[in-house]
């Protein structure tokens, strides 16, 4: 089981270093001149990449191993209930990301630099923080 507690940590990483950096990757975007075809491409091919090649791979990989090690330790409680909730809206921001890519790519971005750093910082920072504080705490 310390394998699969490894392997979960190293995903969850992934993963959350990919919600992390994407917005940033909108925010250079959405600051990028119309004229500059060939960063507007390089942005493209970066955000594509690190949302199909690293983002969505380590969240997969991340709630796989985390039924595993729940199925392995049979681990309840209205913490884990309440974690399982944040991790859903993980999920659901995790798709909107993937959402703004493929608007990114169709050149049909409609919001400004100003909007992907507010996107940098939230919601993905407190639901980090609220996860590890059930996961340490355990609360109830």
């Amino acid at each position: 089981m310390l394998i699969v507690k490894s392997l979960h940590i190293i995903f969850m990483v992934t993963w959350f270093a990919g919600l992390f950096y994407l917005p940033r990757l909108f925010v250079y975007h959405a600051m990028a001149s119309p004229d500059d075809r060939v960063g507007i491409a390089r942005f493209c091919v970066m955000e594509r990449k690190l949302y199909w090649g690293i983002t969505t791979p380590g969240a997969v990989l991340t709630i796989v191993f985390g039924v595993w090690l729940w199925k392995g330790y049979g681990i309840d409680g209205g913490w884990l209930h309440a974690k399982l909730a944040l991790v859903a809206l993980l999920v659901v921001f995790h798709v909107y990301l993937g959402k703004l890519v493929t608007d990114f790519r169709e050149g049909r971005n409609r919001h400004g630099h100003v909007f992907y750093r507010w996107l940098n910082e939230i919601p993905a920072l407190p639901i980090l923080v609220a996860i590890v504080f059930l996961v340490v705490m355990k609360p109830f």
